[in-house]
């Protein structure tokens, strides 16, 4: 019979030493495999582990329940943000209204391009946009992501190194494996009609697309904000404000200046 993997969260209310000993010991006596363990947050651990049956996992639920020295959070198959916790012994921010908008700031771009380049390899369509301000990090990220995912990536509409705006694609470029990028503020101010009916067909396409400046790309598209499966909100610091009044005033040009990439 084959392992499956289970998240453990828990929570330390009496940090004595030897606790995580303990766990372990329990862990191997229910024959239940470690893959990794990390702290995620002040006080709290997480764990990945292999288990051959949902009865392992309950007989250890059951014990961890009567221990007070711990508080379990979390007992479950894993989720992508429990994987990420895990491996940067940290959580993603995630916003509290909008469970698609996720939060990092320029310190956690190693966080970001790993996460990113999780939501790359899944298979089928994938929309993802991301939000902030000019030189913060967004198409490094975004390309760096494609590199962990080893996928290849194309610029539809772009700001990197001179302006892109692509009215077709050969046809190897159709391929669903490919990463898609467009710039919302480029495609607004620069594209043409063709252009658009190529953003068209690569929205029909079973594959990952990337939209820079997402607000902007909407308020001039059929596209709507729910349309998108994940937002990215990447800041300098936790409380900036992500705004487009260089784009309101039409510098938004002069202040990114294409020289590379969008840091």
């Amino acid at each position: 019979m084959s392992k499956k993997e289970w998240y453990l969260e828990y929570k330390i209310l009496k940090n004595r030493p030897g606790l995580l000993g303990d766990i372990s010991s329990l862990l191997g006596m229910l024959s239940i495999n470690i893959v990794t363990i990390n702290g995620v947050d002040d006080g709290i651990r997480g764990l990945l582990m292999l288990a051959h049956s949902e009865d392992q996992i309950r007989r250890l639920e059951s014990i961890l329940c009567t221990m007070d020295t711990i508080e379990i959070i979390k007992l479950r198959e894993p989720k992508l943000r429990d994987r990420m916790a895990v491996r940067h012994g940290r959580y993603i921010q995630r916003d509290a209204d909008d469970k698609k908008t996720f939060r990092f700031v320029r310190d956690e771009l190693g966080l970001l391009v790993d996460f990113m380049a999780e939501l790359y390899k899944m298979e089928g369509h994938k929309l993802i946009g991301i939000r902030g301000m000019p030189r913060v990090g967004k198409t490094e990220s975004i390309v760096a992501s494609s590199v962990c995912a080893n996928k290849k990536w194309l610029f539809v509409s772009s700001t990197m190194i001179k302006q892109t705006v692509r009215d077709q694609l050969i046809r190897d470029e159709y391929s669903p494996n490919n990463i898609f990028i467009m710039d919302g503020v480029i495609s607004t101010q620069r594209a043409n009609e063709k252009h658009w009916q190529l953003v068209r067909e690569i929205m029909r396409l079973p594959a990952v697309k990337v939209v820079e400046h997402p607000d902007i790309f909407v308020q001039n598209s059929e596209y709507k904000l729910d349309d998108f499966d994940y937002i990215i909100e990447l800041r300098n610091y936790p409380d900036e404000e992500i705004t487009y009044e260089p784009v309101e005033k039409n510098s938004f040009f002069q202040d990114s200046n294409f020289g590379g990439f969008d840091f």
